[in-house]
């Protein structure tokens, strides 16, 4: 063959390399928090630790993989084998380290377990760019041409990988499926180079490391593969499990406690009685009194479906609910175990977005996405609200649950959620879920007239039970929230932890790992 031919297919091998190496960057960048999520929450701090993670890991690959390119021309095979190996491990490595981790909190944690799960396949990857720019400079002169070249191909690779994995890939196959799959083509990939290294740099220093790496990868895959699977006991019994774009969907049995759960990742958002399926969680139990406060109600949206019962428990006062709720998964587990039959309208996508399109007007609308795990803080603004209010009628009322810690009324975070809902609405109500609790559900009643708990048509019993739950919050510890500024995830880091501390104690460290 002449060398030119020669040198133009190995500049096609090599473009196609560093595609197909910049895709698995993004590909383990974008599904590492979908591993990490379920044990710590897919918060901004999870996505801080990955992305951080993912620079470290690259900024180390390029400048080991520039020093090993001037020492030796051959040796991108092993490179690629290695990044295979190690991405085809991280499904079975995470438990071990996600327990590991598990004592150094929510932002260490997360950045120790993403750091020692992710950066030793980015390096490897970080390392093809440098070999191939070597690889593919044969005078000084063309040096800046050939690194623009390949740095262009794997940043297109970079996009292309991205927009496969979050348009069609993801939403039809499993996280730890992406992850094995992704380590075997890079093995894949890492064999065909070492062929073409063979042939066309007339070098056989891989075949011996490259071969090893495929052959322990092999070896191991049984084990990988059967890693992570759900796990059930006495204890507990997983009924559904489904892997959705927003969240690790299940639903889970405990017999013994005669309790049924809905969660998502490490947040319960759905609670009943395996028995009977009444609701069991009491902040929910408030909504059957707020059609005694304005008895014309004929119409509710509920943005948060989670397990459905708010939305039947105003069926049964003769009140069409609409539903809104981002997650699929989440809306087919409610109908399928929680008995879930809409009144109203069925919406599923983001509340930001589906609120726009809505008209109302709505008597009652109630917000429930605040749960123990990540904060969905865009929810929570006076941008966010003022749509809300757009879309309740005059007599309407927003109720809101947020979940937090009292702290004798000193509670930041509660003090801003009150601030921000008094920029919106002139009247407010809180009422705590459980008396006695410091860490607790908060509902927020906001409307723009005076609610009267003494003239509403609530029986005795009923109105001296909101009564006892009644607070006031002081609003001078807390700020106000706004899409351009929302400090709420921060305020709430507490709550984060300890909600999910005790959601993990439980149900056991390990139902929470994949």
């Amino acid at each position: 063959m002449n060398q030119p031919s020669s040198k133009l297919i190995e500049k096609i091998w090599l473009h196609c390399t560093v595609f197909l190496t910049g895709a698995a960057v993004m590909v383990i960048e974008l599904l590492g928090t979908r591993l990490i999520a379920p044990f710590y929450g897919a918060s901004l701090y999870v996505w801080t630790s990955l992305i951080a993670v993912t620079l470290i890991a690259l900024a180390i690959g390029y400048y080991v993989g520039g020093i090993l390119a001037d020492r030796a021309r051959s040796g991108l095979s092993v490179i690629i084998a290695a990044a295979g190996f190690l991405t085809l491990i991280i499904p079975w490595l995470t438990g071990p380290i996600l327990l590991a981790t598990d004592p150094l909190g929510l932002r260490l944690g997360s950045f120790i377990s993403t750091l020692i799960l992710f950066s030793p396949s980015l390096i490897m990857l970080g390392m093809v760019g440098p070999f191939a720019v070597k690889l593919s400079t044969s005078a000084l002169a063309n040096v800046g041409a050939s690194t623009g070249s390949i740095y262009a191909v794997s940043t297109v690779g970079s996009v292309i990988g991205t927009l496969f994995l979050g348009f069609y890939l993801f939403p039809l196959v499993g996280s730890r499926e992406i992850f094995i799959g992704l380590g075997i083509a890079l093995l894949v990939l890492a064999i065909l180079v070492t062929v073409i290294e063979r042939k066309y740099q007339k070098s056989t220093l891989s075949l011996i490391p490259t071969t090893l790496l495929v052959v322990i990868g092999i070896g191991l895959f049984p084990q990988i593969a059967n890693s992570g699977k759900p796990e059930s006991s006495e204890t507990f019994k997983t009924l559904f499990e489904r892997e959705s774009l927003y969240g690790w969907v299940r639903v889970i049995d405990k017999p013994k406690e005669n309790i049924r759960l809905l969660t998502v990742d490490a947040s319960t958002i759905g609670a009943a009685s395996i028995s009977h399926g009444e609701n069991l969680l009491t902040y929910q139990k408030i909504v059957a009194h707020i059609p005694a406060l304005a008895p014309a109600m004929k119409n509710a949206l509920l943005i948060g479906q989670g397990a459905g019962h708010m939305a039947m428990t105003l069926k049964e006062h003769g009140i069409v609910t609409d539903t809104l709720e981002i997650d699929p998964a989440v809306a087919e587990a409610a109908t399928r175990f929680f008995g879930f039959k809409p009144s109203g309208r069925v919406i599923i996508g983001d509340a930001r977005y589906e609120i726009r399109q809505l008209k109302g007007p709505y008597d009652l609308i109630i917000l429930d996405v605040f749960t123990g795990g990540s904060e969905p803080t865009h929810l929570l603004t006076v941008e966010t609200l003022a749509q809300i209010r757009s879309l309740l009628g005059d007599q309407g009322i927003l109720a809101l649950n947020f979940v937090s810690f009292f702290e004798n009324g000193q509670n930041a975070a509660l003090a801003s959620v009150s601030k921000t809902i008094a920029e919106v609405f002139p009247h407010q109500q809180v009422f705590i879920s459980d008396l006695g609790a410091d860490f607790n559900d908060f509902i927020f009643l906001a409307t723009h007239h005076a609610i009267d708990l003494a003239s509403a048509e609530l029986p005795k019993k009923h109105s001296d039970w909101l009564k006892q739950r009644m607070l006031t919050v002081d609003q001078s510890q807390g700020i106000v929230l706004t899409d351009n500024l929302s400090q709420l995830e921060l305020l709430q880091m507490r709550k984060s932890e300890h909600y999910r501390r005790m959601i993990v104690n439980s149900l056991g460290t390990s139902h929470f790992i994949r």
